[in-house]
């Protein structure tokens, strides 16, 4: 026997953070999660699997219109006829409360109601699914003590969508521990909610986050999929990664310690990509985000110079990429190799410019003064350039202090280079 566990779907979640780009392929971003369930349900046909499980989050939230509700019953008639059954329970994203529009769903369909936990059962393959729907999306009760208890000689199933404990990076809906689901007796909980493919425990039960389907954002980078799972009569046998994802996204850190100059830089972020891209074997498409590291005598080069950076950075990935590499954002965490007590030394006029720049986010009347300026200049600004640099947000919204901090080291880097002595 084998069944696909699935979740966190998001179907026609929108991917952010690259449309504004030139050269990124916008119809490949916008059809990337319905791609990625299309690329779920030809491995359950071809695989033959005996049923498909939904741990949650099929949508990410009510529909802009009934095409969204329209492709999933498309692809679950695919399924229909082939007769593979589809056990849906609804998460967080999609509680009932949430969604404002609705289509009757095929009939190979069976979704977990969000009133109490219920139990399907598969007499065929004397397999027990027991699962409860989030009615609101705030759930934030443990919904296990009302769980089923174990169908005696049959595999059980437990469906659940939770951030699990020890998850503080996602919010705590339905939480609920490790010792509470390995003591209910089932052979295998189907969970959703965490977006990274997590296998908690095999022993004395399989406890699996299969991970989302499709990579939204940068948050969300690496293989994404779901899990295809093979039992006997014994019980779980073993689970498998499901890749389906149609394009990934990928932090390249790029150390520029070596760098003298912003041309080494660049070499540096070329032989980066060089490495990414020798490591795309399945030849999937990539976005990336560049961050530059370490200390380097290159820093105080980078002031002023992020439009060109950018500019290079999208050429390396355009010429190493060839048409599979695309930048969201390229960030310098770079560091100058003069520290501000060295610089201080010198008793010159760069030294009382630190001074006066590590005085300056505290100084009230002076952050009023510089936000006046900047406010005037960001003004007259086109909406489209605005949205492009995340600085100007900083100085439209009047947070001054990080942004003078930040670019105090790289101008006092610059300047001290540039004038010695």
């Amino acid at each position: 026997m084998k069944f696909i566990h699935a979740a966190d779907i998001h179907l026609d979640s929108p991917l952010t953070g690259l449309a504004s780009y030139p050269g990124v392929p916008v119809d490949l971003l916008r059809a990337a999660t319905r791609d990625a369930f299309t690329n779920l349900v030809d491995v359950a046909i071809e695989e033959a699997v005996d049923f498909v499980i939904i741990a949650g989050d099929l949508y990410d939230g009510s529909w802009k219109d009934y095409n969204t509700g329209l492709h999933f019953c498309h692809e679950m008639g695919r399924l229909n006829k082939v007769d593979i059954p589809v056990y849906l329970l609804l998460g967080n994203h999609d509680a009932e409360s949430e969604m404002t529009k609705k289509l009757v769903l095929p009939s190979n369909v069976h979704q977990f109601d969000s009133r109490k936990a219920t139990t399907f059962l598969i007499e065929t393959l004397r397999v027990a699914l027991h699962g409860r729907s989030f009615k609101d999306k705030a759930t934030t009760e443990n919904l296990v003590p009302g769980y089923p208890d174990v169908v005696d000689g049959w595999l059980n199933i437990g469906v659940l969508h939770t951030a699990l404990e020890g998850n503080s990076k996602h919010a705590h809906y339905a939480p609920c521990s490790i010792t509470e689901l390995s003591t209910k007796g089932y052979d295998y909980w189907a969970l959703g909610h965490i977006h990274e493919y997590t296998v908690i425990q095999q022993d004395p039960c399989w406890i699996v986050f299969p991970g989302n389907l499709q990579g939204r954002h940068i948050r969300e980078t690496g293989a994404k999929g779901a899990v295809i799972v093979s039992a006997d009569e014994t019980g779980i046998l073993y689970v498998e990664r499901l890749m389906t994802d149609v394009l990934r996204w990928h932090v390249v850190n790029v150390d520029v310690s070596d760098a003298a100059n912003i041309g080494d830089v660049v070499r540096l972020v070329g032989q980066g990509f060089e490495c990414l891209v020798a490591d795309n074997s399945d030849n999937k498409p990539m976005m990336a985000r560049v961050i530059l590291t370490e200390k380097t005598a290159a820093h105080g080069e980078l002031f002023g110079m992020a439009a060109h950076l950018h500019a290079e950075v999208l050429g390396q990935a355009a010429a190493i990429g060839v048409g599979q590499l695309w930048i969201e954002k390229v960030v310098d965490k770079t560091q100058s190799l003069l520290t501000s007590a060295e610089i201080k030394t010198r008793s010159n006029a760069i030294a009382d410019l630190q001074v006066l720049l590590e005085d300056a986010p505290h100084d009230a009347l002076l952050l009023k003064d510089i936000e006046k300026e900047l406010q005037q200049m960001v003004g007259k600004m086109p909406p489209e350039l605005l949205a492009k640099v995340a600085a100007f947000k900083d100085i439209r919204n009047g947070e001054l202090a990080p942004l003078i901090t930040s670019a105090s080291s790289e101008l006092v880097d610059y300047l001290s280079r540039t004038h010695q002595g």
